[in-house]
């Protein structure tokens, strides 16, 4: 069983959200960088961010996983689910499934038709606003684990919410053309960005304080992060893990 990360670690993450989502709203990157550095923060089965097209009446999915039904759903039909009005209040700060009142669960196709077949058992729904009042898009996240309570990952998708829809902003975030752009490459072993990077440094057999020392965070992060790796893919030890990064032609950086 892997170690709980610790809220240290959840709020380094949501460092690494920001900055993803600066990246994307400069063009420099898309927003699946953004939602690949989420994961860090809370790790997720599918999730999803959508541009809301006021002009057209719809959301548009600049970068997501869910399946098709569910993202056409998010696109087409949420913005009429009965949850949503609740959702889009903006001093709602995210509207997490346990937190839904079970009258308004039951009421919604959402979690009827398209969340409950997948299995969903927590996640969260974040209506994003831009500074000057306008519904600019939504984050929707989901997984299959019940989270722990308390959990810092609450607060800290809340803090994220100004950095998220500069993201999807359509004056300030990616171009449309990004939102038909090929879906990112699937990680090798589910494994998220950081996770890749501290197993391309066992290859070199380095140890936990040097590999924090290099990726500029604390060696109890990289400790957590290696724990999470074995469990991913299946290994025994970090040798057989640095063997399977080598298998697959993973480096670390210069």
């Amino acid at each position: 069983m892997t170690a709980e990360r610790s809220t240290a670690d959840i709020l380094e993450a949501a460092v690494h959200v920001r900055e993803a989502a600066r990246s994307a709203t400069t063009g420099a990157t898309g927003a699946g960088t953004v939602l690949e550095a989420l994961s860090e923060v809370m790790e997720y089965d599918h999730a999803s961010l959508a541009r809301w097209d006021a002009r057209r009446g719809r959301h548009t999915t600049l970068a997501g996983s869910y399946p098709g039904d569910a993202t056409a759903y998010i696109e087409t039909r949420l913005h009429h689910d009965p949850v949503f009005p609740v959702l889009r209040s903006p001093a709602r700060g995210g509207l997490w499934l346990g937190d839904v009142p079970r009258p308004l669960l039951a009421a919604s196709p959402g979690f009827r038709d398209v969340l409950r077949p997948l299995g969903i058992e927590d996640g969260v729904a974040q209506c994003l606003f831009a500074a000057d009042g306008r519904y600019v898009g939504m984050l929707n996240v989901s997984t299959r684990r019940p989270r722990r309570a308390p959990d810092p990952a609450r607060a800290v998708v809340t803090l994220l919410t100004e950095a998220l829809a500069a993201a999807v902003d359509p004056r300030t975030g990616p171009t449309p053309e990004d939102a038909t752009a090929p879906a990112p490459a699937p990680r090798p072993g589910g494994l998220s960005p950081r996770e890749l990077q501290v197993l391309a440094e066992l290859t070199t057999g380095r140890t936990n304080r040097e590999i924090a020392e290099r990726l500029y965070i604390t060696p109890r992060t990289v400790g957590t992060h290696i724990e999470h790796i074995l469990a991913k893919l299946d290994v025994p030890n970090r040798a057989a893990a640095a063997a399977r990064a080598a298998a697959w032609g993973i480096e670390p950086a210069p």
